[in-house]
C-alpha cells in the first residue's frame, strides 16, 4: 500500500467520524462544522480564483461577509441568516456590476456562504433534521461512488469532456440510480412507506450533486488548478470533497424556499419538508 493511499484511507476515516458525530449531535457542533466548511471553502475559492490579487478590497469584503455569516450561524439569530447573507452578497454585486471587482468575489460569498447556511438549515435541531441529513448523505455518496465505478466499468459517451473528461453518461446514470436508491433506503429505515415525492426529491438531489461536481471541475479548469487545496491529506481540499454535497443541499434549501414563497406557508423544518410532513 502506497503512502498516499494510506493517507487517503486515514483521512477518510477521520472525516467520516467527524461528520457523522457532528450530524448525530446536531445543534452547535453541526453548525460549527457547517461554519468551518464555509470558511475553508471561501479560503480555497479565493486561492483558486486569485481574488486577493485581482481585488484586495473585494477579497476583504468577502472574508468579512463569510465570517459574519458563520458567526451568525453559531451565535446569532436564525431569523437574520437569510437577510444577512442576501445583504452581504448583493452589496458585493454592486462593485462587480461597476467593473471594480470581478464576479468571482460575490460568487465566492454565494458559494461558501450558502453552503454553510444550507447545511445548517437541513440538519436543524430535531430528529427529522438528522434523518434528512442522512438522506442527503446517502444520495450524494451513492451517486459519487457508483458514478465512478459504473463509468469505469462501462465507459461510453463522455458527459462533459471539456469540463471533466473522465465522466461518462453511463456513470452519471448509474450514479443517479444508486443515489435515488440510497435516499429511499434511508427513508424506509425511518418511515413505513415511500411516496412519489421522496423519489422525486432524491432524483433532484442526485442530479444536483453531479452538477456541483461539474461546477467545481469547471472552476478548477478555468484557473488551471488540479486540487482546490492540500488541506486534506490524500484528498486535496474541502471543495474537492463537498462539491456534490453542497449543490444537493442548495437544491433542498431552494426547494423549501420556493415552496414557502408559492404556498404562503413557512417551512419550519427542511427535514419535515423533504419527507413530506
Amino acid at each position: 500500500m502506497t503512502r498516499e493511499l494510506t493517507l487517503r484511507i486515514y483521512s477518510s476515516i477521520v472525516m467520516i467520524a467527524v461528520v457523522l458525530s457532528a450530524t448525530w449531535f446536531g445543534g452547535l457542533p453541526f453548525r460549527a462544522l457547517a461554519a468551518l466548511i464555509g470558511l475553508l471553502m471561501f479560503y480555497e475559492w479565493s486561492s483558486i480564483t486569485r481574488s486577493y490579487e485581482q481585488s484586495p478590497r473585494g477579497n476583504a469584503w468577502g472574508w468579512l461577509s463569510i465570517v459574519s455569516i458563520c458567526a451568525n450561524l453559531l451565535f446569532g439569530d436564525p431569523q437574520l441568516t437569510v437577510p444577512l447573507f442576501s445583504g452581504l452578497f448583493l452589496t458585493a454585486c454592486i462593485p462587480a456590476l461597476l467593473g471594480k471587482w470581478t464576479w468571482w468575489q460575490p460568487g465566492g460569498i454565494f458559494y461558501a456562504g450558502l453552503s454553510a447556511i444550507a447545511l445548517s438549515a437541513i440538519r436543524g435541531e430535531d430528529a427529522l433534521g438528522f434523518a434528512a441529513m442522512l438522506f442527503v448523505f446517502a444520495i450524494v455518496w451513492g451517486t459519487d461512488i457508483l458514478a465512478y465505478f459504473v463509468g469505469r466499468a462501462i465507459g461510453g459517451r463522455k458527459l462533459a469532456p471539456r469540463i471533466s473528461p473522465g465522466k461518462t453518461w453511463s456513470g452519471a446514470i448509474g450514479g443517479t440510480v444508486a443515489g435515488v436508491c440510497g435516499g429511499l433506503l434511508v427513508t424506509l429505515s425511518y418511515f413505513p412507506s415511500i411516496g412519489w415525492w421522496i423519489a422525486a426529491v432524491a432524483l433532484l438531489l442526485s442530479i444536483s450533486s453531479q452538477i456541483g461536481d461539474l461546477f467545481e471541475s469547471f472552476v478548477k479548469r478555468r484557473f488551471g488548478v488540479k486540487d482546490s487545496s492540500h488541506l486534506i491529506p490524500g484528498h486535496g481540499g474541502i471543495m474537492d470533497r463537498v462539491d456534490g454535497l453542497v449543490f444537493a443541499c442548495f437544491a433542498a434549501f431552494f426547494l423549501a424556499v420556493l415552496f414557502s414563497l408559492f404556498s404562503g406557508s413557512p417551512v419550519d423544518s427542511i427535514g419535515g419538508f423533504l419527507f413530506g410532513f
